[in-house]
């Protein structure tokens, strides 16, 4: 069976502080690693009331230090906003502490708005230069050699992973290129999946990272004890989505009974097909949702992600989702 890895936002929850978000945090991430998860990714999002995780390298110490074998990485940082070198010595210093286990995610878009994107400072004069960037960032992780102006100390000589994030056949063109793997963001702008895969195992080329192609995709799962609840549970994630569409992101809301009475019907066409990569259900509901959409895209690795309101709900789930993957071994 694949490996099952977890995508976490750093939920803030209505009532509650990006402090108590991080505490929740630490404890999904000790126990996806006593369920079996390989990676717990967090990724880069800025001026997002509901999410917590905007900075990533820290938070990725947080949790790294907190736990003792699970692989613990960015999903992803976006490059764009940051100096390749800056970078280089995040991650070099956090592969440094944490040796084997920090991986990094990069992609091109910039997490945020534009006003935001204006006041990161970089965005929009780098996000043109991103395949140069990600050349000049891998460059920094070589062995230092004589001479070299410019180095990443620490970094350079450091075994840090890195994979190309996307949602477009962009990154899977340049991670093919560049024989990188590659992680796919189909847990909410699934619509180019299936080319971008394509497009990526056809003209991979192998390098000194990666010899053969590795492809991650991204699903959310929902599971509870039965089918009507893992619905209502979902809500909070639509409702989130729904919210950012209308330009009023907040919080992550707790559940309702009725998304019919929530959003209008074009809203509701919107949201579905973005989240239309989600498995919600009862066990035997997620065991089954998740073996159809692995033997239908044939992914490497699955990145499981779910955005739910009850802390301990959110627990049960990923713990479902693993007994799926172990019931599929």
């Amino acid at each position: 069976m694949i490996p099952f890895s977890v995508l976490d936002l750093a939920p803030v929850t209505e009532g509650h502080t990006p402090a108590h978000a991080f505490a929740n945090t630490l404890d999904l991430a000790r126990w996806a690693e006593q369920l079996g998860y390989t990676r717990y990714w967090l990724a880069e999002h800025h001026n997002m009331p509901g999410i917590a995780s905007a900075a990533t390298a820290v938070l990725i110490g947080h949790v790294a230090g907190g736990t003792s074998t699970i692989r613990v990485g960015a999903g992803g940082i976006m490059l764009p906003n940051h100096a390749p070198l800056q970078v280089a010595e995040q991650f070099g210093t956090l592969a440094s502490l944490y040796p084997g286990r920090i991986d990094l995610g990069l992609g091109r878009a910039p997490g945020t708005d534009q006003p935001t994107a204006r006041a990161l400072r970089r965005y929009y004069e780098a996000a043109e230069t991103f395949p140069t960037d990600v050349q000049e960032l891998l460059a920094y992780f070589e062995p230092a050699v004589s001479g070299q102006a410019v180095r990443a100390v620490p970094g350079a000589g450091i075994e840090v992973p890195v994979w190309l994030l996307g949602s477009s056949l962009f990154s899977a063109q340049l991670a093919a290129a560049l024989g990188l793997p590659f992680a796919f963001a189909s847990h909410f702008s699934p619509d180019a999946m299936d080319e971008a895969l394509m497009l990526y195992r056809r003209d991979f080329k192998p390098s000194a990272r990666l010899d053969k192609p590795y492809a991650m995709l991204g699903v959310n799962v929902v599971a509870a004890e039965t089918d009507g609840e893992a619905r209502r549970l979902f809500t909070s994630q639509q409702q989130s989505f729904v919210n950012l569409r209308r330009g009023r992101p907040g919080l992550i809301p707790p559940p309702i009974d009725d998304m019919d009475a929530y959003w209008a019907p074009h809203e509701k066409a919107m949201v579905e097909r973005a989240l239309a990569c989600a498995v919600v259900g009862d066990p035997q509901s997620v065991r089954e949702g998740l073996a159809a959409f692995i033997a239908r895209h044939r992914p490497d690795e699955l990145m499981i992600t779910a955005n739910i309101f009850d802390h301990d709900a959110r627990k049960r789930s990923f713990e479902w989702a693993m007994r799926a993957h172990d019931a599929l071994s």
